[in-house]
């Protein structure tokens, strides 16, 4: 096989981390929690929207917009691991079950939320 072909299946073979992760303003402490199949991918994209005023939520862009970036910290905060078993499986509610976890948690130890 050439080394063209094999980066091409290598590529198609490589799985994203997927989870949940945080953004956390400094400033009002509050979280905007999203949860993805690629991790990677989604930070980027928020990041993104975040700097050009595109963000879906309005309450985060505004706090965005008034502090700047370097007055947030993004991390991821739980991964979920794949099914070795299952190499096709769509992992979507399983995310979303892990985010509102996440949610759930949260709010009982007091934090705000966006």
């Amino acid at each position: 096989m050439d080394r063209k072909k094999q980066l091409k299946q290598e590529y198609r073979q490589m799985k994203p981390a997927m989870g949940v992760f945080a953004i956390q303003s400094l400033d009002t402490q509050k979280y905007y929690l999203e949860g993805t199949t690629n991790l990677k991918a989604a930070v980027n994209r928020s990041i993104f929207q975040l700097n050009f005023g595109a963000h879906p939520n309005r309450e985060l862009q505004k706090d965005w917009q008034k502090s700047g970036q370097e007055r947030f910290v993004i991390k991821t905060i739980d991964e979920l691991p794949y099914a070795e078993d299952q190499p096709t499986k769509d992992y979507r509610d399983e995310v979303q079950e892990l985010q509102e976890m996440w949610v759930e948690k949260l709010r009982s130890e007091g934090a705000d939320l966006y």
